[in-house]
């Protein structure tokens, strides 16, 4: 039985408007693990352990065949997608596709925003976060999970410039659009993330792509190379790239950009930039292959959203309070290149 969702649509481009009552069907709602590929263990020791308090001890035998290197997508499917293409939203460094779901603070996220816009919606787990699950380190991961503290995201994401352990003492950037009481909540959604799995996580995005696309792709931080990439790799699948803050590009002396002309990309970029040194150094490297995109004769757009009139937004911006009216100027971005009806 299909689901009729009543939803608001958020035409949104710029400052608020007046929303508009639209009513959607979902067809479909699933899932799939794509990508990886058996691994072999052999002459590991056996060990006894108790699951459970008051069962017997059972003897673990870590030796045999695995799947590892998948990643996991969700899908939600719509009855009458108004969208040309389906929406593949890829997460950053340390988080999984919860990125775009609910927000930290209860409110909806992007997901919901680009469904309610008529969009066959994909949401993925890439290799090694979330419901894609994990592999043993040394054996098939070869190096050692890291994490990130809450320290680290407050500032990396420039939500402010100093972390304090009691709430009350942390220092919010003024103007801040991220909802900082929330941060707490949004700090539980990092997961562990290894230094050695990114031709594992390439291969699965690209055969994440030759599966569901023609598609558009939008993409954040560290997800946006994988974009970038996925789409040298399969110009023809990939009509659109949506970067979000991307934190790297390939070099464009060294790919042929040419082969992308046709696919129209935007780069979009929140505020407070300037104040961190890290951005400031790691920003250049997309600048290179937005312009070299530019120069092979490619669509390649810059929404700056302090420019654009909207101010405060932290590198989340997709969880960021103003984020609807940033994904109504994603939105019509799209309409305008022809990749939404």
């Amino acid at each position: 039985m299909k689901t009729i969702i009543a939803a608001v649509v958020m035409a949104a481009v710029g400052a608020a408007v007046a929303p508009a009552a639209f009513a959607y069907e979902v067809d479909e709602i699933g899932s799939f693990h794509i990508g990886g590929a058996q691994v072999t263990l052999s002459g590991l020791p056996e060990r006894e352990i108790v699951f459970t308090p008051g069962a017997p001890p059972l003897k673990v035998n870590p030796n045999g065949d695995f799947e590892a290197g998948q990643m996991y997508v969700q899908y939600v499917k719509l009855e009458s997608p108004k969208a040309r293409y389906p929406l593949l939203l890829w997460h950053g460094g340390g988080l999984t596709g919860v990125t775009w779901e609910t927000k930290p603070d209860g409110s909806p996220g992007w997901q919901q925003f680009f469904l309610r816009n008529g969009h066959d919606v994909y949401v993925s787990d890439a290799v090694e976060r979330g419901r894609a699950s994990w592999a043993r380190y040394p054996e098939i991961y070869k190096t050692e999970p890291f994490f990130r503290t809450k320290k680290e995201g407050w500032e990396l994401f420039r939500i402010g410039p100093t972390y304090d352990t009691d709430p009350s003492k942390r220092v919010a950037f003024d103007g801040t659009q991220f909802p900082t009481a929330s941060y707490d909540q949004f700090a539980k959604q990092s997961v562990p993330r290894w230094a050695s799995n990114d031709a594992a996580t390439q291969e699965a995005y690209d055969a994440l792509v030759q599966k569901v696309c023609p598609c558009v792709i939008v993409v954040h931080s560290q997800g946006a190379n994988f974009g970038f990439t996925a789409a040298l790799h399969a110009p023809d699948k990939v009509k659109g790239i949506v970067a979000v803050e991307p934190s790297g590009a390939p070099d464009p002396a060294k790919v042929d950009l040419t082969t992308i002309k046709a696919t129209p990309h935007l780069f979009v970029w929140g505020d407070y930039i300037d104040r961190n040194a890290f951005w400031k150094k790691i920003i250049q490297g997309p600048q290179r292959y937005q312009a070299g995109l530019a120069a092979a004769g490619g669509v390649a757009e810059v929404l700056d959203l302090p420019k654009a009139g909207l101010s405060g937004n932290s590198h989340m911006l997709m969880m960021d309070r103003n984020s609807d009216e940033v994904a109504g100027m994603v939105q019509a971005w799209m309409k305008r290149q022809g990749l939404s009806k």
